[in-house]
């Protein structure tokens, strides 16, 4: 397979800066190192792959670059004995479409340390419409069980509710027995977030009431903030004592503006939500739990599958805030 062309989606830079991505065909000296070469059969988009298929120095350190942070897909070839070849895997965290090459790719080497055999129960299409979107959202949650947060304590709030994040996170708490709130700007998809377990869904505008006030009624027992920004201090804001905010996203804003008061007036925990760097046995554990227990119901109702020719289309709708739920990406439809 030495010389074979690999059909991909690259982004390049050229002299004056300029990036521009499109799919190509590379050869396999151009892949990273790895004892397993895998066939891609889904990735998907996510906020952090829409940055990467445009240059974004803040994701991609070197050009060119191949996005795609998750990858589900069929072990072709392999030197390693714990992964045989015809097992299915899935590829998420340690740089993967970022730092490293990515999934938007039809064949890719990976290094059998950092795979993981897709979990009985789930298929391929599933795995893919859960992705990076869906453990990042079961990260959240355990978070806020670890903080005693349990059904009937009072509502959790779901911060950019429509997302990847968002969507699914309201698909597990609702599923585990939580009262869930979500919050959205798109007034045409409050009824789409009630059918996915939204017990209500309120607006920005409703979230970011009299924001010069240091404390709010306390009203979620937690929350769960894809976006960061004002919509992550008014949340806080909002509170209950001893409640437990996590925080997994900055579409809105990378700052926060707020003041100690919730903290150490109703003793609320902040709690950050990395997925990259989640340790090997977290990662399993949580797969686990999403293959078994946690499988949202009616995972097709926010997945929109899209061939990885067109890619660049969705690219530009989820950097302009028209998309919702999870673009799972067809990576052998290039033609």
């Amino acid at each position: 397979m030495v010389n074979e062309n690999i059909s991909c989606f690259l982004v390049e830079q050229d002299a004056q800066g300029k990036t521009v991505g499109s799919i190509q065909q590379t050869t396999w000296d151009h892949f990273p190192a790895g004892d397993l070469t895998v066939k891609s059969i889904y990735s998907s988009l996510n906020f952090k792959d829409a940055l990467a298929a445009t240059g974004h120095r803040g994701v991609v350190k070197k050009f060119p670059h191949i996005p795609g942070i998750d990858l589900v897909g069929t072990i072709e070839e392999s030197s390693s004995e714990r992964f045989p070849v015809g097992r299915q895997i899935l590829m998420g965290g340690s740089g993967f479409g970022s730092e490293k090459w990515g999934g938007w790719s039809q064949r890719i080497r990976l290094k059998s340390d950092e795979v993981f055999t897709l979990p009985p129960g789930l298929t391929p299409l599933q795995a893919a419409t859960l992705g990076t979107a869906g453990f990042t959202a079961a990260q959240c949650v355990e978070a806020l069980q670890s903080h005693e947060l349990a059904p009937g304590k009072g509502p959790i709030v779901v911060s950019g509710a429509t997302g990847g994040v968002g969507s699914l996170a309201i698909m597990i708490l609702s599923k585990l027995g939580y009262e869930v709130v979500g919050i959205t700007g798109k007034q045409d998809r409050h009824a789409w977030l009630r059918d996915l377990g939204a017990a209500n869904v309120i607006t920005r505008e409703q979230i970011l009431q009299d924001q010069q006030k240091p404390l709010l009624t306390a009203t979620y027992s937690g929350a769960i903030d894809t976006v960061g920004g004002d919509i992550l201090s008014a949340i806080l804001k909002q509170t209950q004592p001893r409640g437990c905010v996590t925080a997994c996203g900055m579409a809105a804003s990378n700052e926060l503006h707020t003041t100690v008061f919730p903290f150490i007036l109703r003793g609320v925990s902040l709690i950050g939500i990395d997925s990259a760097g989640c340790p090997r046995a977290t990662r399993q554990r949580i797969w686990h739990k999403l293959a078994v227990d946690w499988l949202p119901p009616c995972l097709n109702e926010i997945a929109k599958v899209v061939p990885l020719r067109d890619i660049n289309t969705y690219v530009d709708q989820m950097l302009h805030g028209r998309t919702y739920g999870r673009i799972v990406v067809d990576t052998q439809a290039v033609d």
